[in-house]
């Protein structure tokens, strides 16, 4: 998420939280001191404040804890976890791709649910056992009942919410395609999320009363995010099976290293082409390097036609490449990953097939789109 600050690792996870968090900490500190400061008069003022702030980061780590759940087991099946990252809305793990089976995927969706159920178990456990009493007691039975919410909440059977990954697993299992358990689930989510936003805004426009206004916040998340999902999934149907070469560049801006660089000048650029970066190969096609127009101006006009391209070129090690039978929906994930607009691709032994932009990717989906429209 864009302008998360980086507080530190979580077994080895990197972990972030948004700005947006800490609103939520300060209502929700204020909420829970009022509340202890209600139900024990004999707090003093200055205690019931931090009691409150305790209150409020030990629901967080339950989110927290939620989040690991996900994570512990994408790590067992081999996913790498980019970041747990806390906001507004609660928590989110950000895997670094899907589960390969639905299984798998039915496993990550559920981890999460079950550690908040196992909280609240342990915590009612407490309760019954150690007999707290006071605003100890309060506060863990607070929490337990959070766990409780936060478990039933996640397991709605709609995206983003980790019931509609469950409901998404289950299609997936029925059908064998993971992109219809997802849109499927994505439309539940919306149907969730504008059933929110009307218990949130119905209220306002009848009573005048902001009492539901959280929920219509949340509906807006689910129907946002939920409909997000749904067009990213089929994207990725749509690409689906589909690899690098396949889109690569039509006339790709590619030069050989034996031309010197007035010949490169007149045939390139100067014959109207509008490449401002060249791949260069040798004579059996290799790639071995890439060439700018602004590297041209390195070297005096006067020794162009004395210079070859493979003198004044950028080694191919600093070149991105991707392999030609890579499967495109990963090669777009690098692209994102790496901020790149283009790369190269090549064949195993090295030969260029030519030079891999977003923009060819973009037109090849559209013309995918227009030829499968449903």
């Amino acid at each position: 998420m864009n302008g998360t600050i980086r507080v530190g690792n979580l077994f080895g996870i990197p972990f972030y939280i948004h700005p947006s968090w800490f609103l939520i900490l300060f209502l929700v500190t204020l909420s829970y001191s009022g509340g202890l400061a209600a139900q024990f008069p004999q707090l003093s003022g200055g205690l019931a404040l931090p009691l409150g702030l305790l209150t409020a980061v030990l629901l967080f780590s339950s989110v927290v804890a939620h989040e690991l759940g996900h994570s512990f087991v994408a790590i067992r099946q081999g996913i790498d976890v980019k970041s747990i990252t806390l906001f507004i809305f609660g928590g989110l793990a950000s895997l670094e791709r899907e589960s390969k089976t639905p299984a798998e995927a039915f496993w990550v969706a559920v981890a999460g649910p079950l550690v908040s159920l196992v909280l609240f178990a342990i915590l009612t456990a407490i309760g019954f056992v150690a007999t707290p009493t006071g605003p100890l007691a309060a506060i863990i039975g607070l929490l337990a009942s959070i766990n409780l919410a936060l478990a039933l909440f996640n397991l709605i059977p709609g995206l983003p919410l980790d019931g509609g990954n469950i409901l998404k697993a289950l299609v997936w299992k029925v059908t064998g395609n993971p992109y219809k358990g997802v849109v499927f689930a994505s439309r539940v989510g919306q149907i969730f999320g504008w059933i929110a936003v009307a218990s949130g805004l119905l209220p306002v426009l009848l009573f005048g009363s902001f009492a539901n206004i959280w929920n219509l916040l949340i509906g807006f998340f689910l129907v946002r995010n939920a409909g997000n999902a749904a067009q990213f999934a089929k994207v990725q149907e749509q690409l689906t099976g589909l690899t690098a070469a396949d889109a690569v560049t039509l006339d790709s801006s590619t030069v050989s290293a034996s031309l010197t660089l007035r010949e490169f000048a007149d045939e390139r650029i100067l014959n109207g082409q509008n490449w401002h970066r060249f791949l260069v190969t040798d004579e059996s096609g290799q790639l071995v390097g890439a060439i700018s127009v602004q590297d041209l101006r390195t070297v005096s006009t006067a020794l162009w036609s004395e210079t070859q391209v493979r003198e004044v070129m950028r080694p191919v090690q600093q070149v991105v490449t991707v392999q030609s039978d890579k499967p495109l929906l990963e090669v777009m994930q690098l692209l994102e990953q790496q901020k790149l607009s283009a790369l190269a691709v090549i064949c195993d032994n090295g030969v260029l097939v030519g030079l891999l932009e977003k923009a060819s990717i973009i037109s090849l989906l559209q013309r995918r789109v227009q030829a499968n429209p449903a």
